[in-house]
């Protein structure tokens, strides 16, 4: 049987580029930089979404090592992408406004030899939520309503 959980967030435009997030009892801001017309006071959307991912990836490796009995005594991600920033500003159509490629680097301090520490990698991604919504097609509705 499943267990259907509902992840729930809010923005809401404050000036320009700055927006204000709520996600449970937390409070963060995205915004451009500067040199993109917003004021810096916090990452970008496409930076949270890199962070997200990386987090992911960290929590489940996380969650598995426990599951596993891996002493996991550390386990850092970094992630990076390319878009082509022409498409989003709507200077262009020739690439899609996501990005084209995304890279997760790993390190895992970990008794394990580098053929476990990938096979760990691949489970690991096969159960990351934030990974599978990257690769597979989600649904995305939109929905307006009345203010």
């Amino acid at each position: 049987m499943a267990t259907i959980k509902t992840v729930k967030a809010e923005a809401k435009l404050l000036e320009q580029f700055k927006i204000e997030g709520k996600i449970r009892d937390h409070v963060f801001y995205a915004d451009q930089p500067t040199q993109m017309g917003g004021t810096n006071v916090g990452p970008a959307p496409l930076e949270y979404m890199m962070f997200s991912l990386a987090a992911c990836v960290v929590t489940v490796g996380q969650i598995m090592a426990k599951q596993q009995r891996i002493d996991l005594r550390g386990l850092e991600v970094n992630v990076e992408g390319e878009v082509d920033a022409e498409v989003f500003m709507g200077k262009s159509q020739d690439n899609r406004a996501g990005f084209i490629g995304i890279r997760v680097i790993t390190k895992i301090d970990a008794d394990m030899t580098l053929e476990e520490k990938q096979q760990f990698l691949e489970e690991l991604d096969r159960r990351c939520p934030v990974s599978d919504n990257l690769k597979q097609i989600t649904p995305v509705s939109y929905v307006v309503v009345e203010s």
